[in-house]
C-alpha cells in the first residue's frame, strides 16, 4: 500500500475478487483468514458492500457476489466495444468479411461488437447480441480453445489450425463460414474475435490476419 491509495478500498475489492472465485460462498471467518484481518474489519466490509448490492449474504451467513455486480458489468459492453472497434474495422476492410468481438455469457458465446465491411457486395448479416452456444461456431470455439491454452493443456481442438485460429463450416447458417482467434492475457475477460464469411471454406491468408486482430484487442483491452 502507499500513501495515495484506500486501505479500506483495497480490502473491499479483495473481498469481491475472492468471492467471486468461489461457486459457494465464503464465511466471514475464511475471509477473515484469507485476507489476514480481524473478523469486525470483515463484518463491516461485508455491512458496506451489502448496502450497494455488491455482496449478499445467504441463511448460512455465507456471502455470496450480489446481483449490483451484475449491473455494473453491463455497463463493460460499451466500454469493450469502444476499445475493440479500430482492430475490428481494420480486420473487416482487410479481409472482406464481417468482423466480431464474442464474450462469454453464462454458457452461451454472445457478440456486443460487430463491424461489416464498407466494399464488399456482399457480406454476413452478423448482429449485436447474436447468442450461440460455446460448441457451435468458431467464435465459440476459439473461446474454448482460450481455455485450454489459459489450462496448459497440450495439443490443438479439430478444428484449430496452425495458426491458432479455429475456423467452421456451416455451422451457425448454412453456406457461411467462421474463422476465429481466443483473447488471450486479458484479466477476467474470456472472448474472441472472428469474421463469418460467405465461403465454403475460409481461405489460408484469414487465420493468420484474425489471429493478428484479436492481438491487438487483447492489448487495447489491458
Amino acid at each position: 500500500m502507499t500513501a495515495e491509495t484506500s486501505q479500506t478500498l483495497d480490502r473491499g475489492l479483495r473481498v469481491l475478487k475472492l468471492l467471486a472465485e468461489t461457486d459457494h460462498g465464503l464465511t466471514v471467518t475464511e475471509l477473515a483468514n484469507k485476507l489476514g484481518v480481524n473478523r469486525t474489519v470483515v463484518y463491516r466490509l461485508l455491512a458496506t458492500l451489502e448496502q450497494h448490492s455488491l455482496v449478499r449474504r445467504d441463511l448460512g451467513g455465507r456471502a455470496r457476489v450480489g446481483l449490483g455486480v451484475l449491473r455494473l458489468a453491463h455497463q463493460v459492453h460499451p466500454l469493450l466495444r469502444e476499445a475493440a472497434m479500430p482492430a475490428l474495422r481494420s480486420l473487416a476492410e482487410d479481409v472482406g468479411a464481417t468482423a466480431h468481438l464474442t464474450l462469454v455469457d453464462g454458457n452461451e458465446a454472445l457478440a456486443v461488437a460487430v463491424v461489416e465491411p464498407s466494399w464488399t457486395d456482399y457480406h454476413v448479416a452478423y448482429r449485436t447480441g447474436f447468442r450461440h452456444p460455446l460448441d457451435r461456431g468458431a467464435a465459440g470455439r476459439a473461446i474454448l480453445a482460450g481455455r485450454r491454452i489459459q489450462d496448459g493443456a497440450a495439443g490443438a481442438a479439430p478444428d484449430e489450425g496452425p495458426s491458432g485460429c479455429v475456423t467452421t463450416e456451416g455451422e451457425l447458417e448454412a453456406g457461411a463460414s467462421g474463422a476465429a482467434a481466443p483473447l488471450l492475457g486479458v484479466a477476467g475477460i474470456e472472448g474472441s474475435v472472428g469474421v463469418v464469411m460467405l465461403a465454403g471454406r475460409v481461405p489460408d491468408r484469414v487465420g493468420p490476419r484474425v489471429v493478428e486482430a484479436a492481438a491487438e484487442v487483447a492489448d487495447a483491452l489491458r
